[in-house]
Formats: C-alpha cells, sequence, structure tokens
C-alpha cells in the first residue's frame, strides 16, 4: 500500500473523528430537534453504508476482472469498511430495537 493511500484512509478517520466530537458537543446542548431530523440523520447513514458496500463490490468485481490500477489491499481495505459499517449499522438497529421495546413495556 503506497503511502499515499495511508495519508488517505488516516485523513478519513480524522474527518470521521472530527464529527464524532462536533455531534457529541452538539448533543449536551439542548436543542429542538423533531422526528424528521433525526429520520433524515439515520437515512443519511443507512445511504453512506450502502455506498461504502457498493465500492467494495465494485472495486471487488474490478480487481477479479484485472482491471488496471486497482490493487488487491486496496480491495481488501474497501471490503473491511463495508463491513464495519454495516456492522456498525446493525448494532445501531439493535439498539433502537431495545430502546423502543423497552419504552413499550413501560407502564403508563
Amino acid at each position: 500500500m503506497s503511502q499515499l493511500e495511508i495519508d488517505s484512509v488516516l485523513a478519513q478517520i480524522r474527518s470521521l473523528s472530527a464529527q464524532t466530537r462536533i455531534g457529541t458537543s452538539q448533543a449536551t446542548a439542548p436543542q429542538k430537534s423533531g422526528p424528521s431530523e433525526f429520520a433524515t440523520l439515520l437515512s443519511k447513514g443507512i445511504d453512506q453504508v450502502n455506498q461504502t458496500d457498493q465500492r467494495a463490490s465494485q472495486l471487488s468485481a474490478a480487481f477479479q476482472r484485472g482491471e488496471p490500477g486497482v490493487e488487491l489491499p486496496q480491495v481488501m481495505i474497501e471490503m473491511q469498511k463495508a463491513s464495519v459499517s454495516f456492522r456498525a449499522l446493525t448494532e445501531v438497529r439493535n439498539r433502537l430495537v431495545s430502546a423502543y421495546q423497552e419504552i413499550m413495556n413501560m407502564q403508563v
């Protein structure tokens, strides 16, 4: 893997980390957020996971066809990104279902 690819991955990790910190600081301040904002955020997350999966599939197919410029480490990194993002999305779904069930079991 070239230094440029490593730098690119590190830059992506740093940007995600910065976004997480911004989201955390905003979550502590009281906000008036409606269900539409949550639905929009969830939809964007699902779309990003889908795009990551599609990108990994495209790279894998290109590597299998033997296209020049597509290397195995690049394909493996994209496939791992897709796997991690899908597992994270699955965990978010599980937590949402658990919270929903807990709320539904509350006595009024």
